[in-house]
């Protein structure tokens, strides 16, 4: 006889391979993101690209929200139920956790506070190892 705590929460979700990933390798975010909308690592890499290249902090929120968005559709394309692990080790999972994280942080700079709070707090408890290397 198996026995299941019942206590435990949900399975880690594992995203697909996302093919965008592999673009991105050879075009700019940009042209990945027309390519692939629907992928958290085109966003991610746009707002990242915008981010370091001196964009309004308005600009990179609205990348990365646009990003946190579709990844909550893939999420919950793959059996993810609002809540639970999404581990950083997974490397399909980076492209959402980064669009959390950049949403966090640009919400931060332009004084939603509890937008800021949300959004790292949210990373936090989908996977304390993005949050250490995100925002930590």
């Amino acid at each position: 006889m198996t026995h299941q705590d019942l206590m435990a929460g949900p399975p880690p979700t594992h995203l697909p391979v996302d093919p965008a990933v592999e673009a991105l390798a050879s075009a700019s975010p940009v042209d990945v993101v027309r390519a692939h909308p629907a992928s958290p690592a085109a966003w991610a890499a746009l707002a990242t690209e915008a981010r370091d290249g001196g964009a309004d902090d308005v600009t990179v929120y609205a990348y990365s929200r646009v990003g946190y968005h579709r990844s909550l559709d893939m999420l919950r394309r793959n059996g993810w139920k609002g809540h639970g692990p999404v581990p950083w080790e997974h490397e399909p999972n980076r492209g959402f956790l980064t669009c959390v994280a950049l949403l966090a942080l640009s919400a931060r700079a332009i004084g939603e506070t509890p937008e800021w709070e949300r959004c790292s707090d949210f990373l936090r408890d989908s996977s304390p190892a993005a949050y250490d290397a995100l925002l930590g």
